[in-house]
Parts: C-alpha cells; sequence; structure tokens
C-alpha cells in the first residue's frame, strides 16, 4: 500500500473538488438566480492606489490564486446561461 503525502492528498482533494463543482448542473432557476448574486461578477480585490490623482499603486486581482476560481466563474457563467436560454430573463441586474 503506497503512502500518500500531505501535498499528494490535498492536490487530490482540490481535484475532487474541482470536478464536483464542474459536474454541477443548474436547473432551478432560484438556485441560478442566488449563485449569481453571491458570485462576483469580476474579482473584487484589484485596487488602484491613487495619490492626487495619480495611480501609485496597482494591486492585482487576487483571485486567480484562488485554487478554484475557474470552477466558480464557470458555475456562475453556467448559471446566466440558464437564466437566459432557459428562463428567458434579462442578466443585466448580475452584470
Amino acid at each position: 500500500m503506497q503512502r500518500l503525502d500531505r501535498g499528494q492528498t490535498n492536490a487530490s482533494l482540490l481535484d475532487s473538488i474541482r470536478q464536483r463543482l464542474e459536474s454541477i448542473e443548474i436547473q432551478n432557476p432560484n438556485i441560478a438566480r442566488f449563485l449569481c448574486k453571491i458570485i462576483p461578477a469580476y474579482c473584487p480585490f484589484a485596487r488602484d492606489i491613487k495619490i492626487l490623482g495619480h495611480t501609485v499603486l496597482h494591486i492585482p486581482p487576487l483571485c486567480k490564486l484562488n485554487p478554484l476560481y475557474e470552477q466558480i466563474v464557470g458555475l456562475r457563467f453556467k448559471s446566466l446561461s440558464y437564466l437566459v436560454d432557459r428562463c428567458g430573463e434579462d442578466i443585466t441586474v448580475y452584470c
């Protein structure tokens, strides 16, 4: 029996979570609306620090450091697509 080190266990857990997030099918408009409300349309952490109207420091979006970022954004996209394609809703309130 082969022992997994901690790094392999964490990677395996992350891969499992990624697969579960990617496999979620949106089939309920209430859940789709909820996901569109809680998952931001853009990374809220990017900031420009300005002094006297001049940008002196730019803090890049840190969302891409999140190992599940792509799957979460994909889930938001699936929700938006469901609301437009299946429910015929105007999604501009979520943009």
